[in-house]
């Protein structure tokens, strides 16, 4: 039987060389015939993998398969044995698919490139067969659903109704073989999931478990595998039951080869907020409660022994609160010092006595950075993970120090929060370009080790889950220029929606980030969360003049009307992941503006407040629509007012016997155009900014303005990007006017500070310097970065 095998397999690929040569991407899917007939108006190919394989690459075949069907209407076998004759997808892992070891035996294939590699993969159209190799299950999987998206198969096509176009045939040629990943270790962070993902899971999806289980992991896992990720951070919150509550949940991990971590709450894959009893159990105290915490940790870590997990070290309190029991940073210190210890032997004793070989890492998040920072000592295996301020802003890259980790340093990123000084839980709004140069900056630094994305709910961060995900698969694969993000943007919308809607929606959604830039939908009621002034609790006017309210206002009416009318050129196969993709967000965005600004408005006599309850009424409808979807697959997903926040509500009517702001007008406004001369690098931010201006200039370098004016006198005001300090303590930056004095001007903020709150809420940091000019009509206004980070967005001058 073996000869017979042989036999078949020498015959039909004799002139099988070399499949891992020098990388290549020719990897062609056509309707036109060519070498590998996936599937035509009579016949469709079959898919072979080795069922002693990993569990993962079965799983991905079966997928394939139905994607083929989706596309061809016909469905496509699975099978376990290579058939003599027909064409055959044959996809399986070097070593441990004995389909794939023979073919490398017989005919000699060189898979070095490969061979021993992280997550690489290698696809080859040989005659009758399509070769997918893996050099590790994941690499395998990967490998498969590459090919899924070459057929036009979104990674959205469950989690967004993407369904992809039918074809009467297809054909496949040429060869690919892949890279190793960017960054190792990239995934997701369920979190705040009480009002979508967890009553969904629980009402919806998986009603026998009543919570987000083993089904709506199996969902998660295959969508991080279309998007080539590999680690979850599970969900948390106290309406979700514990990730090791339900056995199912951690072999589905196993089966789809994902990666089980924790977020920076919860040491030693502990979930403290439903795991931990204080009744029974005493405080969650290290220093008097030693013993219990210490065999609570151990528990887990040896009923985790045997699936693939990476640690989080250290200790903090029960929910994202500091530990308990240590007041001073030294007192601090010793607590973590103790605990990273005695965590780091559970681990050599359970899991593997070679520590450096167990995954772990250390995240300084919120107080836990300031231990660290008072002189705590990571141990060189473990992984540092930095985080931003929770509002995209990265508060800390890694120096040349901690570049030499040997655990090496990752990123703990969000585009989704619960917390001060306000939340954003509803729509995902994060520009893009603010994503790409802070997590561009963190990898030029050395962060390559693990990236973790805060997805709040998952939905409707789909644009910018895939983008975080993209990017760590391949850094380079985003061309670092003035069209690489946006043409990123493009394909996905090409991919979605066409070709010939894309150019139109490409600038429709630059304006939706656009537009949220400058205040996201969830900060328009001037409300504040988590604050103890009662004030914050009540939705007030911002301070924005009339006429800016108006001109907003106009902005969003514009951009509601534009998704009206282009979702009434996509298709009906495409109407249901057009709202969730594109139109809920777009609209939801602009009824909430209106909203609140119409009431501002209208609490000064300048509108009807009827307008705003209409807005108010837009979200309803549009709310019930998701939640009708596909015949209610979507049902509690989406709501309109996570924790029930007073600005989600319809606007109180009130008179407010004050008037508006009046804004004074500059004599110029350069918001990142306009600018004449600059030296170094060509300046680009991308696309940020709020006319999608901003200008990021690398240290050292410069860019002028040039004004006309006759004036003595001249201030300044410097709207930039509130960035924190790449290196050290400051990020600065210098201005001068004409020959005049030079002024350099530090805008770093500290820990929580009202003008911290301040930036975050409007994505700028405010500087404002006078300077003395003389009367002459031309002045040069030049603006030089002295440290790295300095990304100015708008240079406004009055006299």
């Amino acid at each position: 039987m073996l000869k017979m095998f042989k036999a078949v397999l020498c015959c039909s690929l004799f002139f099988l060389v070399t499949i891992c040569r020098a990388q290549t991407n020719t990897l062609s899917v056509s309707e036109k015939p060519s070498s590998f007939s996936l599937f035509t108006s009579s016949s469709v190919a079959k898919i072979c993998v080795d069922e002693h394989d990993a569990k993962v690459v079965s799983i991905a075949a079966n997928a394939f398969a139905n994607d083929v069907q989706l596309i061809s209407g016909k469905q496509m076998q699975v099978l376990h044995k290579i058939p003599a004759k027909g064409f055959v997808v044959v996809a399986g892992t070097i070593g441990q698919s004995k389909l794939i070891d023979e073919l490398i035996k017989l005919n000699k294939l060189n898979v070095s490139a490969i061979k021993n590699k992280w997550e690489r993969f290698s696809i080859q159209t040989v005659g009758n067969k399509l070769l997918i190799i893996g050099s590790d299950p994941r690499g395998t999987a990967y490998g498969i659903f590459h090919v899924s998206k070459l057929l036009g198969v979104s990674p959205w096509v469950w989690w967004a109704d993407a369904i992809p176009a039918t074809k009467k045939q297809l054909f496949i040629s040429g060869s690919y073989v892949s890279n190793e990943p960017s960054v190792k270790y990239r995934g997701i962070f369920l979190n705040d999931e009480d009002w979508g993902l967890q009553p969904w899971a629980a009402k919806t999806l998986e009603p026998e478990t009543k919570d987000i289980g083993p089904r709506t992991y199996a969902k998660i896992f295959e969508l991080l595998l279309r998007l080539r990720a590999n680690l979850i951070w599970p969900a948390m919150h106290p309406s979700t039951k514990a990730f090791f509550h339900y056995p199912g949940n951690a072999q589905m991990a196993t089966d789809y080869a994902i990666v089980i971590g924790s977020s920076h709450a919860e040491p030693m894959l502990r979930n403290n907020v439903d795991e931990w009893k204080e009744n029974t159990m005493g405080e969650f105290n290290f220093i008097t409660n030693h013993d219990t915490i210490y065999q609570y940790w151990e528990d887990r870590v040896i009923q985790s022994k045997g699936f693939n997990a990476f640690y989080t070290l250290g200790i903090r309190g029960v929910h994202d609160s500091k530990m308990l029991g240590a007041n001073t940073l030294q007192e601090q210190k010793e607590v973590m010092d103790k605990a990273v210890k005695e965590q780091r032997e559970m681990l050599t004793k359970h899991i593997n006595p070679a520590i450096e070989k167990v995954p772990q890492a250390f995240i300084p998040y919120k107080e836990v950075q300031d231990i660290y920072d008072y002189g705590f000592e990571v141990p060189q295996d473990v992984t540092l993970v930095w985080c931003d301020d929770n509002y995209g802003y990265i508060k800390h890259f890694p120096n040349e120090k901690e570049r030499k980790q040997k655990g090496g340093n990752g990123v703990y990123y969000h585009i989704s929060y619960w917390g001060r000084p306000h939340d954003y839980l509803w729509l995902a709004s994060t520009h893009p370009a603010q994503l790409y140069t802070q997590m561009r900056m963190a990898y030029d630094k050395g962060a390559k080790d693990m990236w973790v994305l805060n997805v709040g709910d998952i939905k409707p961060g789909e644009y910018l889950t895939e983008l975080f995900l993209d990017m760590g698969w391949s850094m380079d694969s985003i061309a670092n220029n003035q069209k690489g993000l946006e043409q990123h943007l493009h394909n996905f919308l090409v991919r979605e929606f066409g070709k010939a809607n894309a150019k139109e929606l490409v600038s429709l959604m630059n304006e939706y980030y656009r537009l949220a830039y400058i205040r996201k939908p969830e900060f328009m009621g001037a409300t504040r969360t988590e604050e103890s002034d009662p004030k914050y609790k009540i939705v007030a006017d911002l301070p924005w003049s009339e006429e800016e309210i108006n001109q907003r206002l106009k902005e969003y009416a514009v951009l509601d009307a534009k998704a009206v009318q282009l979702s009434k050129r996509i298709s009906s196969a495409k109407q249901e992941s057009w709202f969730q993709l594109i139109e809920y967000p777009v609209r939801g965005a602009a009824a909430i503006n209106q909203k609140l600004l119409i009431a501002q408005l209208a609490r000064h006599g300048k509108a009807t407040w009827t307008l705003s309850d209409a807005a108010y009424d837009t979200i309803v409808s549009l709310t019930n629509k998701y939640s009708n979807l596909g015949n209610g697959k979507w049902k509690y997903m989406m709501d309109m007012k996570p924790r029930k926040l007073a600005v989600f509500d319809k606007a109180i009517q009130q008179t407010v016997d004050k008037p508006l702001v009046q804004t004074a007008k500059p004599l110029f406004v350069f918001n990142g155009t306009g600018y004449k001369t600059y030296t170094g690098v060509k300046p680009l931010a991308h696309g940020l900014g709020y006319q999608r201006g901003a200008i990021s200039l690398q240290k050292g370098s410069s860019v002028s303005f040039v004004f006309t004016g006759n004036i003595d006198s001249l201030k300044i005001v410097l709207a930039l990007a509130p960035n924190h300090p790449a290196e050290g303590t400051k990020i600065r930056y210098s201005i001068q006017v004409d020959d005049g004095p030079v002024q350099t001007i530090d805008y770093a903020t500290q820990g929580r500070s009202e003008e911290w709150k301040q930036n975050v809420l409007s994505n700028q940091a405010i500087r404002t310097t006078r300077h003395t000019v003389g009367k002459s009509a031309n002045h040069v206004v030049k603006i030089t970065a002295v440290d790295e980070g300095v990304i100015v967005d708008q240079v406004k001058l009055y006299e």
